[in-house]
């Protein structure tokens, strides 16, 4: 075999598969606290809360959690929205009052807005509502981050050992599923 003939064969290998683990930014820098966590919806309108609220500031800056264009950026149902499609998902921050027009490309950390108290979740607090969708599918934000659910190791080796398993939450069956308590910090369901 010929070297140029060689070099060919060498060259039609397959590529490593890319890392499907997207790594992105938190939207409010310093580290904001997490007030309220992701719950999936069962179904297209249930119950559930549709992304993460983050304490803030009003005026904050509210930055892109990964690289994208801005692909809305205005009022929605009485609040600052802003959208940043990133292929094949988009992330979404509310409320926020926008930096930034449609169709802007914007890196990872860049400013998109500011964070308004109006429309917040967590009123009286300021508080940004993030969230992460695929097409129609809810994804939790904090995976983002690297700050999702935890997978515990054991101490004698530093690999994972086994496969992670998707687990959904068991929600109970009865009329009142949906029901909150009073008083637990938790805002109208998004």
């Amino acid at each position: 075999m010929d070297l140029v003939t060689l070099a060919l064969l060498l060259s039609l290998r397959p590529a490593a598969p890319p890392d499907t683990d997207p790594v992105g930014e938190w939207p409010l820098r310093p580290e904001p606290a997490v007030v309220e966590h992701f719950d999936p919806p069962d179904g297209p309108y249930g119950a559930g809360h549709r992304g993460v609220d983050l304490l803030g500031s009003p005026g904050q800056p509210v930055r892109a959690a990964l690289p994208g264009r801005v692909t809305w950026a205005g009022s929605l149902a009485g609040r600052g929205v802003v959208v940043v499609s990133h292929g094949a998902t988009r992330t979404t921050y509310e409320p926020v009052g926008a930096a930034v027009p449609v169709g802007t490309a914007v890196a990872a950390g860049e400013v998109v807005g500011a964070l308004e108290l109006t429309g917040s979740h967590c009123f009286p607090r300021a508080c940004l509502h993030w969230g992460w969708l695929e097409g129609e599918t809810y994804l939790d934000p904090l995976d983002l981050v690297g700050a999702g659910p935890v997978r515990l190791l054991p101490l004698w080796r530093a690999d994972p050992v086994g496969t992670p398993v998707n687990v959904q939450p068991v929600r109970p069956v009865h009329p009142y599923a949906a029901w909150r308590p009073p008083g637990t910090g938790l805002g109208p369901v998004a």
